[in-house]
């Protein structure tokens, strides 16, 4: 059967999508506008044109999504549609709003603090943006529309159209400021991967041995961690064997080994990074023992 996708508007997208678009908004204006330091994508532009025309770019942000929007429409599901144009509305309104109120931050006109700085605080707004559904538009929609008619990955086109946005900023800014603009962008795109990710990243392991029922029921027992078992080949004999697959936190590593040496020490592993565990049985929650687990009864 086919899951139905949930389209419906959530109370806590609306807030979180609200504080994503201050953050970005913030860092922006604070760091970005301030430090003379470019940007890519439609907030790129958006500082283009506030150097070339001085038009504020709570105002441009609204006249360059609105057509974007109309033609992109159709390849967005209701929730995106509504999302999108709410955090373009959110954005734009804490444009105007960081703009007015007299916010400065010292960094001693130290252009790699403020490269840092901005990739930070704009990385988190724009992560805790995307990983409450929202977007602001944009290079998004010409991405989704060049995947669907011309085969092009979205990342691919995200890439080529910063790479362009970032080459017109020359127009106003030095080779200096430039540089410093890469490094904000490289952080930015580390910290919005780490929101996604969420605060944690958990480990997936794959474990083959003979012993896997002993192994099995160890993991269950002392560690309470959900357990499955993966029936597969063996690529030489041929042979049908048993594979565990477990999600642990980075920390519990050690018990695991642990576990796996007291059974066989010449058991294959291959530990895995996982940024996100979802299901029953595979939910990342970190199990209570002793009289943790008495309180949380």
């Amino acid at each position: 059967m086919t899951q139905v996708q949930d389209e419906s508007i959530k109370l806590v997208d609306l807030v979180m999508i609200g504080v994503g678009c201050a953050t970005m908004a913030f860092s922006l204006v604070v760091f970005n506008i301030a430090n003379h330091l470019a940007d890519g994508g439609i907030s790129g532009i958006t500082l283009i044109i506030r150097a070339l025309f001085g038009l504020d770019p709570a105002y441009s942000t609204i006249l360059i999504n609105a057509p974007l929007l109309l033609i992109g429409w159709r390849f967005l599901g209701k929730q995106s549609l509504i999302y999108t144009i709410y955090g373009t509305l959110m954005l734009s309104l804490f444009l105007w709003i960081w703009q007015r109120v007299p916010i400065s931050i010292d960094l001693h006109n130290d252009l790699l603090l403020s490269s840092l700085a901005a990739g930070i605080v704009g990385g988190s707004g724009s992560g805790l943006l995307y990983r409450y559904g929202g977007t602001t538009g944009g290079t998004d929609i010409v991405a989704r529309i060049m995947e669907r008619f011309r085969g092009v990955p979205m990342g691919q086109t995200l890439l080529w159209l910063d790479v362009i946005v970032l080459l017109i900023s020359l127009v106003y800014i030095d080779v200096r400021h430039m540089s410093y603009t890469l490094i904000y962008s490289y952080i930015f795109s580390r910290i919005v991967n780490f929101m996604q990710a969420g605060a944690y990243a958990a480990r997936g392991l794959i474990i083959v041995s003979e012993h896997y029922q002993a192994i099995t029921n160890d993991i269950m027992d002392q560690m309470e961690r959900g357990v499955s078992l993966i029936t597969s080949e063996g690529g030489y004999s041929h042979q049908p064997r048993k594979m565990i697959y477990v999600v642990v936190s980075p920390h519990e590593l050690h018990q695991v080994r642990r576990i796996i040496n007291k059974h066989d020490i010449r058991a294959f592993v291959s530990v895995i990074s996982v940024t996100e565990a979802l299901g029953e049985g595979f939910s990342f929650e970190i199990p209570h023992h002793g009289l943790g687990k008495i309180f949380h009864r």
